[in-house]
């Protein structure tokens, strides 16, 4: 009776055991939030210009050749590519996890066994022809397969496979980023340097109409008309012109490296038609549904399918606490003859074994990776509310921005007309003894002011128009 109550207590005592093993902590969850309002504050359309292929929306031929080129030589492009590769190559070895492992082995050795041992007492009455005992130094030749496999039955390495592919699925999606970016990047740029060559050609303009203002004051001193403070003035204004047209000049060496170096290639001109910039016109762009970004934003997606693969390492990391089933097999010939070692059945060796084994006592070290892996998912899901916010906020921007930018450039178009108008007057007036050259000189000033800023302002309307394509997810498709 009592040794019936010992065997039940050493039972109870291994079943609390493994249960305690098999528990596995619990840690704080969190599902991600995709509520997102139902439009941009716009009639709700579900017209969206980020869907439109870049190579429609891009009209300029010139953009087109530089985008193409960038998307064959960009380093960082390139390199987004070979992260890929290194995914790939991670989905086939959690794939070969799941399957089992089959090697060969050769192997040859010599034994001698101490004649007092359980071994070599049994050597000693061992004959294998009558008359003839076991040698005492024993050799070994072996030869066979081995093959070794753990059953998934949580779902340890299915899981894993599936993270792994997951990720690879993020790698195309932060591929899809870069290209969007790198067109963004080149058609901002392309803008910007077609800009420069207008306010390049506004500037040479004003240097002229200075240079013809200085001389008219150099005139007017001879006539006693004005002081040699005027021509000074006049004079320091044209010199001031000059430095501001090598500014832009240097400016647009600057630009033009720039989209060199997006396009993988040393530094060469950029060919382009330097008056085309003056006939674009800003294209109207339709934002669509704020749901549509989650479908249509690389950096969204990428960061959504992150955290699908944060919560299936998790799952992982579980698995850990549970036991784990392993198989192994062997099978070949082993002899301590060679010419023995071919011998069929005599020499054939063969073994199947299987093992269940788990964490029992000591478990930090499993506690430590679960508990990473769920901190990594809460970091997951801030990351991909995080994109989500970031997205619906950018294409809020741009097209508060175009509107915006819109009003102010109907607004400067007509203060350089009205101040083109002012820099014949005020000469005339200066030529009738009815303006000071002081008038003429701050009207110059002010006219070429107004027609740089209008520049300016047409640029960062261009711009506009390719960052909400960008924000909207134009350009990887």
């Amino acid at each position: 009776m009592f040794k019936f109550n010992r065997y039940k207590i050493v039972g109870l005592a291994a079943l609390c055991a493994l249960y305690s093993a098999c528990k596995v902590p619990e840690f704080a969850q969190r599902n991600e939030n995709k509520n997102v309002p139902a439009s941009f504050g716009q009639t709700a359309d579900t017209t969206n210009t980020g869907a439109v292929q870049w190579r429609s929306f891009f009209t300029d031929p010139h953009l087109i050749s530089l985008i193409d080129t960038a998307l064959k030589n960009n380093q960082e492009l390139n390199i987004t590519l070979q992260e890929i590769e290194l995914a790939k190559n991670e989905i086939k070895a959690r794939k070969g996890e799941l399957l089992p492992t089959v090697g060969y082995r050769v192997g040859a050795g010599l034994e001698k066994v101490g004649r007092y041992t359980s071994a070599g007492a049994g050597d000693a009455s061992t004959e294998i022809t009558p008359g003839k005992g076991v040698p005492d130094v024993l050799p070994d030749y072996a030869f066979g397969l081995q093959a070794n496999w753990e059953a998934d039955i949580w779902h340890k390495l299915r899981n894993a496979r599936q993270a792994a592919v997951t990720r690879y699925l993020s790698t195309v999606e932060g591929k899809n980023f870069v290209v969007t970016n790198l067109i963004a990047e080149i058609a901002n740029s392309y803008y910007e340097l077609l800009a420069q060559d207008n306010q390049l050609e506004i500037v040479k303009q004003n240097i002229a109409l200075q240079s013809n203002a200085l001389e008219l004051m150099k005139i007017q001193k001879q006539a006693t008309r004005v002081t040699e403070l005027a021509v000074r003035k006049f004079e320091a204004e044209v010199l001031s012109s000059k430095s501001l047209e090598f500014d832009i000049q240097q400016n647009i060496t600057e630009t033009e490296n720039k989209i060199n170096f997006l396009m993988g290639r040393f530094p060469q001109p950029i060919i382009r038609d330097r008056n085309a910039f003056n006939h674009l016109v800003p294209p109207t762009v339709q934002a669509g549904l704020p749901a549509q970004l989650l479908a249509n934003r690389p950096d969204i997606k990428q960061a959504e399918l992150d955290l699908a693969a944060s919560k299936l390492d998790v799952k992982v990391a579980k698995a850990q606490f549970y036991p784990s089933l392993g198989i192994s097999a062997n099978i070949g010939y082993q002899a301590f003859n060679p010419s023995y070692l071919l011998r069929t059945p005599e020499s054939i060796m063969y073994s199947l074994a299987a093992d269940l084994a788990g964490p029992l006592i000591n478990r930090n070290a499993i506690k430590a990776s679960y508990a990473a892996a769920n901190a990594k998912q809460l970091q997951a899901v801030y990351n991909y509310e995080r994109s989500i916010l970031n997205g619906y906020i950018d294409v809020a921007n741009e097209l508060s921005n175009i509107s915006n930018l819109q009003k102010s450039y109907d607004l400067k178009s007509k203060q350089v007309a009205a101040l083109t108008q002012s820099i014949d007057i005020s000469n005339d007036l200066f030529r009738a003894a009815r303006a000071d050259y002081f008038e003429v000189l701050m009207t110059q000033r002010d006219a070429l002011q107004s027609k740089l800023e209008l520049i300016e302002t047409k640029k960062q309307q261009l711009n506009a128009v390719v960052n909400i394509y960008h924000a909207l997810g134009g350009g990887w498709n």
